[in-house]
């Protein structure tokens, strides 16, 4: 039975995860923060699914995890680690308060990091396994190639993993262990009842303050209307088991309007068209 470590598996997409790769035969080591969230997933999953109790921040448990997965492997191959835990902060990066911004690069960047350094070893990057090598995941997103207002943080963290997985699939070339980047557009999710939550009340008295509540509506509603999770973690299936897979799995309603259509048209026109939409162009 093949073994794969699937981070950010209490809801959402890495729920998702979990729960198709069970069906599809995988022994999945789920990472989530709350021992509420453990025993969620080992009544749902029974024995297919062991938790690995880790924050991405947290170098010390990620390391422990690490070599619990190790023991349990028994000197075969992890077949596969796919990094979905994450975040997005908010808000126009003339306002962000650094803190904020710095967390938000801790968590989606260098978080993915740690968990990769700690877990390829297991994958086959490193000391002789039983087994061929496994591959990685990365859980990017349309913003990690078009940046949107309000949302210059979180591009800013996947547009650091696209490249940072980019330089990293050549780099581990020579053991065979390969890099794929899944780019989801708006999945419908429980981070939409999340983000209708968020307080704006800093940007007040800013430029920013009517356009940003435009953006964060608009978003909530367009986000809760879009394909539920099922459809990603389909992608991250294919990025395990198909034997050549894309480097990048985009997925999205439309590929050519959603994706392929922002890299062909001007830059300045993109800017013109999204300032107009959300009510920021000069008065």
């Amino acid at each position: 039975m093949k073994a794969v470590v699937v981070t950010g598996a209490s809801t959402g997409i890495g729920a998702a995860c979990v729960s198709l790769l069970v069906e599809s035969g995988f022994l999945v080591f789920a990472s989530v923060r709350q021992d509420s969230d453990a025993a969620a997933l080992t009544a749902r999953h029974g024995a297919a699914v062991i938790p690995l109790l880790f924050d991405v921040t947290d170098a010390a448990a990620i390391a422990a995890a690490a070599r619990d997965v190790e023991t349990r492997l028994d000197g075969e191959t992890l077949g596969g680690l796919v990094n979905n835990a994450g975040l997005a902060v908010p808000g126009p990066l003339l306002h962000l308060p650094i803190e904020d911004f710095r967390r938000q690069i801790e968590i989606n960047v260098i978080g993915q990091l740690r968990i990769i350094q700690a877990f390829a070893p297991l994958l086959g990057a490193g000391g002789p396994r039983r087994g061929a090598p496994g591959r990685i995941v990365n859980m990017s997103s349309v913003a990690g190639r078009f940046a949107a207002p309000f949302l210059g943080a979180y591009a800013t963290s996947k547009f650091g993993l696209e490249g940072m997985s980019d330089a990293l699939r050549r780099e581990l070339i020579v053991y065979g262990v390969d890099v794929i980047l899944i780019e989801p557009g708006m999945i419908a999710t429980p981070i939409w009842d999340k983000a209708e939550a968020t307080d704006l009340a800093m940007f007040e008295g800013t430029a920013y303050a009517a356009p940003g509540g435009r953006m964060l509506k608009w978003a909530v509603e367009a986000g809760r209307r879009a394909p539920g999770p099922e459809v990603v973690a389909r992608a991250v299936l294919r990025a395990l088991t198909a034997p050549r897979p894309p480097i990048r799995i985009p997925i999205v309603r439309n590929r050519f309007t959603d994706y392929t259509l922002r890299s062909l048209l001007p830059a300045r026109l993109v800017d013109w068209l999204t300032a107009r939409r959300l009510g920021l162009l000069p008065k």
